[in-house]
């Protein structure tokens, strides 16, 4: 969390995601705290030489670490950068703070097939994503590729609009 701040002296827009978690605090009382969704993971909006001029001139950026894109086989392209929409995509799931949206093991996601689709009302209004069986259950599941996934657990299939691969990669690769 004290992260956050140094970003913000920085004036770096960046973007954590977070869900809540309950602890039973007495025989009937429950604490919700909102928590760090992945520990140590944080989305910076910045470039590459930015970020490194900050650990190089700023002790307190020193122990940041970049994720990198381990499917790219070009050197150049190996720091992991997610086009905005891919982001935004992402961000509106955790922005809304529904017990509906569940953080995958990004391996969980990738082996699977499943059907490209946007959602078309409800919470999830706009969101686009693909259809994949996740423990016995049909969810829509957003991703940045090559690093993460979150499963909305259940949109009614009347929601759905289907995408045609390419409709789903151009939204999915546009900056």
């Amino acid at each position: 969390m004290h992260f956050r701040e140094l970003l913000e002296q920085e004036h770096l827009e960046y973007f954590l995601p977070m869900r809540y978690e309950f602890e039973k605090t007495g025989d009937w009382d429950v604490k919700k705290e909102c928590v760090p969704a992945v520990n140590g993971l944080i989305f910076i909006r910045s470039t590459q030489e930015m970020l490194t001029h900050l650990k190089m001139t700023r002790r307190e950026f020193e122990p940041m670490r970049y994720w990198t894109n381990h499917l790219s086989e070009n050197e150049d392209d190996k720091v992991l950068v997610v086009p905005d929409k891919q982001m935004n995509n992402f961000k509106s799931l955790y922005a809304k703070q529904d017990e509906r949206v569940v953080m995958l093991e990004y391996s969980d996601f990738i082996a699977k097939p499943g059907k490209r689709v946007r959602i078309t009302q409800g919470d999830f209004e706009n969101t686009v994503g693909t259809i994949k069986r996740i423990k016995k259950s049909q969810c829509v599941v957003v991703e940045i590729e090559g690093f993460a996934a979150v499963a909305i657990a259940f949109v009614p299939p009347s929601w759905l609009q289907e995408l045609t691969e390419s409709e789903y990669h151009a939204f999915m690769h546009n900056m």
